[in-house]
């Protein structure tokens, strides 16, 4: 086959339309990237054979599938798994990826240690995430365990302790009503829930004032207590004591307090 004619295409003046001649005359052959136009030298009367045009073409998905990879990289950092899979939504055959991720390296646009230190930092900076949270989502976007690690020294113990104790504070704050023991339980599995590491926790409740005075704690009693009632209401007296005893059990008060308000506020 013989190129007959090369025209710039209308919508992207780097790409480029080849038409070829096969015997019948003249027909569309396919479209090229300006810097595959240039390397395989196409001009017009070159030969063609099947080999060099799959060379051809098999060159110019490498370079869509680099194109791709840059468009989606202007929007933030990726991992290389992240890359890899968009580019199989945009059906870039797999056979081109070594090709692909050889050049967005050697440009420095992939590189999946920065990669993951960015992303730690940015889930440091939003104060809401411990490192097992982070660590989990790191390997999910295909980041290895050695980099992972690596990465996380980007979050020292004292920028642990600093967003984790912040935290407990908040969550305190929406407990007044609790005992203690729950208090102290509900910071715990707050804390343990945002990937915090034991060590973190440990300091963080010893720093706090997690146990509330006889008062606080016999108003907390009460309001709790106050909940049950209705729940509770229609049974008979042992029962309800009974019950409103084991409620108030788990709910973490002392049997002194519980047993104080069932003799003050039921037997009465």
């Amino acid at each position: 086959m013989k190129i007959t004619r090369i025209t710039t295409q209308k919508k992207n003046n780097e790409r480029f339309s080849i038409f070829i001649d096969k015997g019948n005359g003249e027909e569309f052959g396919f479209g090229v990237d300006q810097d595959v136009l240039i390397r395989f030298e196409l001009r017009k009367g070159m030969e063609l054979d099947p080999e060099t045009l799959d060379d051809i073409q098999f060159e110019d998905h490498i370079k869509k599938g680099f194109n791709l990879a840059l468009h989606y990289l202007s929007y933030r950092m990726r991992s290389e798994k992240e890359i890899k899979e968009y580019l199989i939504t945009k059906e870039i055959e797999e056979e081109a990826f070594p090709s692909i991720f050889n050049k967005l390296k050697r440009y420095g646009y992939v590189n999946d240690l920065e990669f993951a230190q960015a992303f730690v930092r940015t889930k440091m900076n939003g104060r809401n995430k411990g490192p097992f949270i982070i660590n989990q989502e790191l390997f999910q976007k295909g980041v290895s365990p050695d980099m992972i690690e690596k990465a996380l020294e980007e979050y020292p113990f004292e920028s642990q302790f600093e967003i984790a104790h912040e935290l407990a504070e908040k969550k305190m704050n929406k407990l007044k009503s609790v005992s203690s023991t729950e208090l102290r339980q509900k910071v715990g599995q707050t804390l343990t829930g945002k990937g915090f590491e034991r060590e973190v926790i440990q300091e963080v409740m010893n720093s706090l004032e997690i146990k509330k005075d006889n008062e606080e704690e016999w108003e907390a009693l009460l309001l709790q207590a106050k909940k049950a009632e209705r729940r509770f209401s229609k049974l008979d007296m042992k029962d309800y004591k009974y019950k409103m005893k084991q409620f108030l059990y788990r709910k973490g008060f002392p049997f002194s307090l519980i047993n104080q308000y069932l003799d003050d506020f039921i037997d009465q």
